[in-house]
């Protein structure tokens, strides 16, 4: 799938910083920002070593956000997200120690591996934005974006996450390997070269700022019908178990409405919603067994709809 280059200089300068480390992957930095500015959450699935939590890492140094990373096993119980009260020897109060989602960006490593209990804490974290322990509600720093990661290959000892779970995250990715071309750059490039070392080149306020501006880019009524008659597409398809819900749309709207910021405009066109579609629904598809042996996955599912959807007229 192939998008225009960003034309917002602000976006040029980020991702211009990021690919210092993730080397070869702009369309992934972009898509990842696109989330970051319509103030949803990314799940990376892809094998270990191909820059998922270097990409983390840079987009919070980039933005000088706060970074925390939380690598999910069984035994991580849900106050290592949340925190927890207890009783501080000196005055005898309740005091609370925050936990890992006191941040501006949280990784959560191969997600899958944590307790479903640990996972239910996480959605909470992720829907609510917010986190409230004995009787006391704790707002999280703005912006707030979780980018979780699982190993698509390796099941063994992990725990499926729920459909709701996944409904909860706006995009899944992909990284992929590198060309030969990008891996021979990453193998000629300096060891001192990392995400740590970056520079903030662009703040926090920013993002927030364009955030806001993302809720005013025009998204007129055909674009709007085509995301319904796209949604629609995948409840009544044969083959799918499980269609997008109206949660799916508006993610797909608010998605597009970042997107168009990013490359300069004020308005969503069809082509961003195309584009961005795999990226937002696919994650949200369930299919039968009918539509696996038709389709094999979900992405291609999704791009077989989209070419047989056409946009409204009216």
């Amino acid at each position: 799938m192939n998008s225009i280059d960003s034309m917002n200089p602000q976006i040029d300068r980020l991702i211009s910083n990021i690919e210092k480390v993730i080397i070869g992957k702009r369309e992934i930095i972009r898509l990842t920002i696109t989330a970051l500015i319509a103030g949803g959450h990314v799940l990376i699935e892809d094998v270990p070593g191909v820059g998922k939590t270097q990409l983390a890492s840079a987009l919070s140094v980039s933005c000088g956000g706060v970074f925390n990373r939380l690598q999910l096993t069984p035994d991580i119980m849900p106050s290592d997200i949340t925190g927890f009260s207890l009783i501080d020897p000196a005055t005898k109060e309740l005091s609370f120690r925050q936990g890992a989602a006191f941040c501006n960006f949280l990784l959560a490593d191969e997600i899958n591996r944590s307790s479903p209990k640990t996972q239910s804490a996480l959605l909470e974290v992720m829907e609510e934005s917010q986190i409230s322990i004995d009787g006391m509600t704790y707002d999280l720093p703005s912006p707030f974006m979780v980018l979780a990661t699982q190993n698509p290959v390796e099941t063994y000892g992990t725990y499926h996450l729920p459909e709701a779970q996944m409904d909860r995250f706006l995009m899944r990715l992909e990284m992929g390997y590198p060309g030969e071309d990008n891996e021979l750059s990453i193998l000629n490039r300096p060891e001192t070269t990392q995400a740590k070392d970056l520079e903030k080149v662009i703040s926090l306020d920013d993002i927030l700022l364009m955030k806001d501006d993302s809720l005013k880019i025009n998204c007129s009524e055909l674009i709007n019908r085509y995301i319904i008659a796209i949604s629609e597409r995948t409840r009544n398809e044969e083959g799918i178990l499980l269609g997008v819900s109206p949660r799916g749309s508006l993610a797909l709207q608010s998605a597009a409405r970042a997107y168009a910021l990013i490359q300069g405009r004020d308005y969503v066109c069809p082509d961003d919603v195309k584009y961005l579609a795999p990226f937002v629904l696919s994650h949200r598809l369930i299919l039968s067994a009918q539509g696996r042996a038709k389709w094999g996955d979900p992405v291609t599912a999704l791009l077989h709809l989209l070419d047989e959807t056409a946009i409204p007229t009216r």
